[in-house]
């Protein structure tokens, strides 16, 4: 499944088609904790099975680097939405330095979304969205 989901990841759009996009899944206890105690809201990583840290080159793709990544990143939480799996986005750019520590990697590789993976305990109902008509313009 996971290669399934990474698969259709390479798919996502991105800026020249650059393709700017990796993926370190992490599966080692010791580095989720420690992934999973960066702040608040890491703290899914702690006891999922998995995560997936989408960690993209800014050489390659220097003006879009964060949007091409953030596109892949939705592109593996659709893919395991539909293959049954539960995922959380975990916001990864207040912590760049950190996490490159953590995953040793070299400073171009941006570490943009951390998604935390496995299969859902829970069938939470959705949060509150704004109306359609608060978001859209017609000229």
């Amino acid at each position: 499944l996971l290669l399934r989901i990474l698969d259709v990841a390479r798919y996502a759009p991105s800026a020249r088609n650059k393709q700017p996009w990796r993926f370190i899944v992490v599966r080692d206890p010791e580095v989720k904790a420690r992934l999973s105690a960066l702040h608040r809201g890491a703290r899914p990583l702690a006891e999922a099975p998995l995560g997936i840290v989408v960690a993209c080159d800014s050489r390659e793709s220097p003006t879009s680097y964060q949007v091409d990544c953030a596109n892949a990143a939705i592109y593996i939480m659709l893919a395991a939405h539909a293959l049954g799996l539960g995922t959380v986005w975990i916001q990864a750019l207040r912590d760049t330095e950190t996490i490159q520590r953590i995953l040793e990697l070299p400073e171009n590789m941006v570490p943009v979304a951390i998604i935390a993976m496995g299969w859902p305990a829970e069938k939470p109902e959705p949060k509150p969205r704004r109306e359609l008509g608060e978001l859209v313009k017609c000229i």
